[in-house]
């Protein structure tokens, strides 16, 4: 059974309320835009909590903060002299993102998701249901790519055409051509494909999947026995591949916690079921299934896949 676009979280919000339907996605738009306000504290009210961008920043002038991949390009040109405080700034925010999940960036930090997210939701509001297929897999083959470009021209190629670093330094500083790039990914993700840049080609958020593949903060499943196969954690989820292993494994006993490095922890799932079969844990240890609802309905104790609908296959693809 899949719940019809129109009545997408409704259920949520009738058990939950409106808060509890939404509490998740509000704590993310405010970490969102909490990141970007400190940021911008500096040009626009004297205030230098932190300084630089989302690529590179010094925080409260002491602690140097660089992104994982930044560095990574640095060392694929041979070019650029690494000095101590961009070692030391990657190390930082690479053991971060160790610890709770690096496509935490993406669905925490990066500005670029509201972009992807507003995209989401127009296709829904103007039931835009085409869709290129492309295979999640696609952007590790772009992040090689990327590597690659560097190192054989010697520049940090990708950062050129980086929409986050682009749409940071226009935000932050009024120039360039930052604008341009989160109006093509959201054309995009809008017009050609669904959760397009996100979900397929940022090298970005392959890079930081890799770094997060063994974190310890994940999404569990541990009350998959009351899952009613209504699949809206299918519909919200920007990687919906990363679900079935975790809820579909009840009745083999495998492991209810979604191990996928490229779950993003957004947390929508957590948001809009209404029988609360997801929650945060850790990535060890184990709870209780949950015990039958009310109807005696055991959920994905006795789950198969539904036959494929054409916009099935592309939401999994």
């Amino acid at each position: 059974m899949r719940t019809p676009i129109e009545h997408l979280g409704r259920d949520a919000l009738e058990v939950k309320g409106w808060f509890g339907a939404y509490k998740w996605l509000i704590l993310r738009r405010a970490s969102q835009i909490g990141i970007l306000g400190l940021f911008l504290l500096g040009p626009f009210a004297g205030l230098w909590l932190i300084k630089g961008t989302l690529a590179q920043s010094l925080l409260l002038d002491v602690v140097p903060l660089t992104d994982p991949l930044l560095f990574v390009q640095i060392l694929a040109s041979g070019f650029f002299e690494i000095g101590t405080t961009t070692v030391i700034g990657a190390a930082i925010v690479a053991a971060f993102y160790f610890l709770i999940g690096g496509r935490v960036f993406c669905s925490w930090a990066c500005p670029v998701n509201i972009v992807a997210d507003t995209a989401l939701w127009a296709r829904r509001r103007l039931g835009i249901r085409q869709s290129a297929r492309l295979k999640p897999s696609t952007r590790y083959w772009v992040l090689g790519l990327t590597l690659i470009v560097s190192a054989v021209t010697g520049t940090l190629a990708y950062e050129l055409v980086n929409p986050v670093s682009l749409a940071h330094r226009s935000l932050i500083f009024g120039f360039g051509i930052g604008w341009l790039a989160l109006a093509a990914v959201f054309l995009f993700d809008l017009l050609v494909m669904r959760h397009g840049w996100c979900g397929h080609l940022c090298p970005m958020g392959a890079f930081y999947g890799l770094i997060g593949a063994r974190s310890l903060v994940r999404i569990r499943a541990d009350n998959r026995a009351a899952c009613d196969d209504c699949m809206e954690c299918y519909e919200v989820c920007p990687e919906p591949q990363v679900i079935p292993p975790a809820v579909k494994s009840l009745a083999s006993g495998g492991s209810p916690v979604i191990l996928d490095g490229n779950c993003t922890n957004c947390a929508r799932c957590i948001d809009i079921c209404p029988n609360h079969v997801f929650a945060f844990g850790l990535r060890f240890g184990s709870q209780a299934e949950a015990e039958p609802n009310d109807t005696g309905h055991t959920g994905m104790a006795a789950w198969s896949p539904p036959p494929a609908r054409p916009e099935q296959e592309r939401l999994i693809a």
